[in-house]
């Protein structure tokens, strides 16, 4: 029963579900059924759904055929009407056909001018396209175009932009175009191209100021000599309400108006921080020698395309290169001034241009480079100066070379630059100038003493006596009270020599004028260097013409009454100096003058000259005695050399009235001393062996005719008989050979008022061997007489007692 259940539920449920399946198909549309028909043939009932199928086709046949019998008649009647109107219809098809082909006939003509017109609206269309492509096309070719025309005539910061232009802005319209790829491609070879113009531009520009540096620099250091001129002017002559100059003042050579249309013209120089003028007067300046547009536009071209360090670094590189040939001197630059001058116009004008770089650009040089610069040429610069500067041997040169450097100093110093290292070499320069000043005076006053004729100056008139006093400072009121004609006690050297000392000053003062130094140091420099001049070049010339061979008494006594005259105007070269440097000589640290030490040495050397002279003098005449040392006779004058003499002597004597009293006196007593210690020598030299008592009586007149010479006073202001003290050791030795005194010799030996104190017995011991030995000769044939025998005896008694002397005396 249960198993019938079952079967009967599936049943009915395989009914429902093919139910279900129809409904499906009938409401479906025909492209979905196969999803629907699956389900069926998936299952196991196909059999039964079929028969349902069958069924339900039967059944919907059935409605269709109650369907159509009901509509039949209407159906037929539309046939009827359809088969009637069917015969009309043919009627107007022909009448259509007709009408066709005679409408064809009659449009043919208008098919073809729509044909044509249809040509022309195509070919209008196509006209107006291009046209329209053409409008895009040409601002692009008038662009590259412009920019062609721009880089023949060499505007290249303009084309630059116009490249700009042309990539951004029109070419991006018209990029598929072939002629545009072209361009596009050609760009870069185009800028590149600028880039190589520009630079070769920037190339001739520093080729240009390298060739114009020296007129810059000439221009700016005349102009600075001029400032200074003007400068001095006011100082003298102050003006009342004169306006204060600006600080643009300064640059005036080079900061002058220039002139521009647009940021992105063709002139367009990149001057960033230039103001324009305030007036109209047109002021010389590097744009005047040089056109400095090739280095902006070439800085602003490489700006643009970033190439700007580039740029920078080639601009610095180039310039270091040619600040090292500008700073390499000539080999021959210390010959002449030019040759000095030359050498600093081209250092100013490369400063120069640099400066005005720095202060029309913006970064393309700064002040860390130019100090850079400045320090390197600096350096060079001494150095060379240094080097060059020692081979000048003529002091104008030296002093206009000083000259050219404070120029160049004070040219460079308005544009900023530190020139402190400058005048402190300026110093060592003074130096030098110093030496080749003494070198000058040196043949100066080698010419003066050489050229001077060593005799007081005399003068005939009133005119000719204030002519001399102007010249040298000397005032004597007994000289002015003497008629004319008269005579100064100096020489023509003195006033020369004076005068060139006040010249060597002049010429001292003259190196330190603008080395802004305060007047204590302008008076020390000048006060240094004269006393060089004074203790060692007019010394030198002094002592030699003092040592010179042929030099006379007379000229020796001139020099000694000239460097009196002189000494006495020590003070007034003093004065000139504080007069001219307005320093005190109370004033600390102020140093004094050696020229009374100067001349005291030389009138010193001269008096020791004329003491030398007068020995050699009384050597010559010395060398002129011919002393019979064997006669017997007894003469009764003195030798005539000695009369000479001593002739000389008085005559000598007679020129030194004009001498200090005290040079006189020791000149007069030295050639006493001289004599007397010559004539001494003279007696005991060794090559007299023997001589006679005769030949002594003779030696004893010419003694007393030089004591008499001392008695007579040829100088004046000894006493007494002080000047035949220079006699007295001849006089007592011959005294004691004469009178043949030995008894109270050897009596009195050693005691402090003896008669013979100044006889030496070792000199009595010599000559009395001389006299001994001729004794002996003359009387070898009368040895047996008693009275030649015992003089004998006594000589050799005496000899010995003197030679016990001698020994004891050494002892």
């Amino acid at each position: 029963m249960e198993r019938g259940k079952m079967a009967e539920a599936e049943s009915l449920e395989t009914a429902a579900e093919h139910e279900r399946i129809l409904r499906e198909i009938e409401s479906t549309d025909t492209a979905c059924i196969g999803p629907t028909l699956r389900s069926v043939y998936d299952g196991e009932e196909h059999g039964r759904f079929m028969e349902k199928l069958e069924t339900r086709i039967r059944n919907h046949d059935r409605e269709i055929e109650k369907m159509c019998n009901f509509h039949y008649q209407g159906f037929v009647d539309s046939i009827t009407e359809l088969l009637k109107v069917r015969g009309e219809a043919q009627k107007l098809k022909n009448q259509v056909t007709d009408t066709n082909r005679k409408l064809q006939h009659e449009g043919k003509e208008l098919v073809i001018a729509m044909e044509e017109l249809k040509q022309c609206r195509l070919q209008q269309r196509n006209i107006s396209a291009t046209v329209d492509k053409l409008m895009l096309c040409l601002p692009v070719l008038e662009m590259y175009s412009k920019l062609r025309d721009q880089m023949k005539t060499k505007r290249h910061y303009p084309a630059l932009k116009t490249l700009e232009y042309l990539e951004h802005t029109y070419l991006p319209q018209v990029s598929h175009y072939r002629f545009c790829k072209v361009m596009v491609d050609n760009i870069p070879k185009l800028r590149e191209e600028i880039k190589d113009v520009s630079m070769s531009d920037l190339k001739d520009f520093l080729e240009s100021i390298r060739k114009h540096s020296d007129k810059i620099g000439e221009t700016a250091m005349k102009q600075a000599q001029q400032q200074r001129n003007l400068d001095n002017i006011v100082l003298q002559q102050p003006r009342i309400g004169s306006k204060r100059k600006s600080k643009k003042d300064a640059y005036i050579i080079f900061d002058t108006e220039i002139e521009s249309t647009s940021p992105k013209s063709e002139q367009d120089s990149g001057i960033l921080d230039v103001e324009d003028e305030e007036d109209d007067e047109e002021v010389p300046g590097a744009q005047d020698l040089v056109d400095f547009s090739p280095v902006y536009r070439c800085l602003h071209i490489y700006s643009v395309l970033s190439a700007r360090e580039t740029f920078e670094n080639y601009y610095r590189k180039q310039r270091r290169k040619q600040a090292r040939l500008v700073l390499q001197p000539p080999s021959n630059m210390h010959e002449t001034l030019d040759g000095y001058r030359k050498y600093f116009n081209q250092i100013v004008g490369f400063f120069v241009v640099e400066d005005h770089i720095l202060h029309t650009t913006q970064g393309l040089v700064n002040r860390a480079y130019i100090d850079e610069l400045w320090e390197m040429a600096l350096s060079k610069t001494i150095a060379a100066l240094r080097t060059h500067s020692s081979y000048c041997s003529d002091p104008n040169l030296v002093l206009d070379l000083k000259n050219l450097i404070v120029l160049f100093a004070d040219t460079l110093q308005v544009y900023g630059f530190p020139v402190n290292q400058l005048f402190d070499m300026l110093l060592e320069i003074r130096d030098q100038y110093s030496e080749t000043l003494l070198k000058k005076w040196t043949g100066i006053f080698r010419n003066i003493l050489d050229s001077d004729n060593y005799s007081p100056i005399p003068v005939t008139s009133e005119e000719m006596y204030k002519k001399v006093v102007g010249q040298f400072p000397f005032q004597d009121i007994e000289l002015e009270k003497q008629p004319f004609p008269k005579k100064f006690p100096f020489s023509e050297f003195v006033p020369k020599v004076y005068n060139q000392i006040k010249e060597f000053i002049y010429a001292c003062l003259k190196f330190s004028e603008d080395l802004h130094l305060s007047s204590t140091e302008v008076d020390d420099m000048i006060r240094k260097s004269t006393n060089l001049l004074l203790t060692r070049i007019l010394s030198n010339s002094l002592q030699n013409v003092i040592k010179r061979k042929n030099i006379g008494l007379t000229e020796l006594v001139q020099i000694i009454i000239n460097t009196t005259h002189l000494e006495k105007s020590c003070k007034y070269l003093e004065e000139f100096i504080t007069n001219i440097t307005n320093v005190l000589p109370e004033t600390v640290h102020t140093t004094k003058l050696y020229g009374i030490t100067t001349f005291k040495d030389a009138r010193h050397a001269a008096e020791e000259e004329i003491y030398t002279n007068l020995n050699q003098k009384i050597d010559q005449f010395l060398q002129l005695a011919d002393y019979d040392w064997m006669t017997g006779d007894l003469g009764n004058k003195a030798s005539d050399y000695l009369v000479d003499l001593i002739a000389f002597l008085r005559s000598t004597f007679a020129v030194f009235t004009h001498l200090p009293g005290k040079v006189a006196q020791t000149a007069c007593m030295s050639a006493c001393k001289h004599l007397a210690t010559s004539l001494m020598q003279l007696l005991l030299e060794a090559e007299v062996r023997q001589l006679t008592l005769g030949a002594l009586q003779q030696f004893n007149l010419d003694v007393r005719e030089c004591e008499q010479f001392a008695r007579s006073g040829p100088v004046p202001g000894f006493q007494e008989d002080t000047l035949q003290l220079a006699f007295i050791d001849l006089r007592q030795l011959l005294d004691l050979f004469i009178q043949w005194d030995w008894s109270t010799y050897l009596a009195d030996y050693g005691q402090p008022n003896c008669k013979y104190l100044r006889v030496n017995p070792k000199t009595a011991l010599t000559l009395l061997e001389k006299m001994k030995d001729t004794s002996r000769k003359n009387n070898m044939f009368a040895q047996f007489r008693k009275n030649e025998r015992d003089k004998q005896k006594l000589i050799d008694t005496v000899a010995k007692q003197l030679r016990g002397l001698t020994g004891s005396h050494h002892s």
